[in-house]
């Protein structure tokens, strides 16, 4: 699985939550998790860019590779930062069938994150998980190393999110291995 830590603010809070997640997949028996990190991600100019991707990224191979996806990701203005967008839109196989759950965060959850980016998503065939996880001003729970340490339910909620994740996954994997759809 691939975990997308997706702002590249200086001072930001996404690879504290992204290593919590990452922490948390270490408990699913059988998932090797590869972090891809935006803030060390350098993408082509956009005006390479053309419809269906443009030329090949240094993290296509990465996404190629993943059999799933957790976007971890503030909310900024009520949506997705412009990195993780820019993400997305240079690559375009990589995704196609394969699913992915969203960790979002803000003063209120990142909920409006989560719901704009999954519209984004299902244009790439990409399938998202019922259960998503928003994170209510996540740094009003950090302890004295910076590590994000939520409540027992938040943690327990995540696990949920991930286990439906890894079905997707293990279900899609077999489908484009021996049920292709055709294009």
């Amino acid at each position: 699985m691939a975990v997308i830590s997706s702002s590249v603010r200086t001072d930001r809070m996404c690879p504290t939550i992204a290593d919590w997640v990452t922490a948390t997949l270490s408990d699913v028996d059988g998932v090797e998790v590869d972090l891809i990190d935006l803030a060390e991600t350098t993408l082509p100019d956009d005006s390479l860019l053309y419809p269906g991707g443009g030329p090949k990224t240094e993290v296509a191979d990465r996404i190629e590779a993943a059999e799933a996806f957790v976007f971890v990701t503030p909310e900024y203005n009520h949506s997705y930062p412009a990195s993780l967008k820019r993400l997305i839109d240079w690559h375009y196989d990589e995704w196609v069938r394969k699913p992915a759950m969203i960790v979002a965060y803000g003063v209120r959850g990142g909920y409006a994150a989560i719901e704009h980016l999954r519209g984004v998503l299902a244009e790439l065939s990409i399938v998202t998980t019922r259960r998503a996880v928003g994170l209510s001003a996540p740094w009003e729970v950090l302890d004295d190393a910076e590590c994000y340490r939520p409540a027992e339910d938040v943690t327990q909620g995540l696990r949920g999110a991930l286990a439906e994740l890894d079905w997707w996954a293990g279900l899609l994997t077999d489908a484009r291995a021996n049920r292709p759809f055709p294009n």
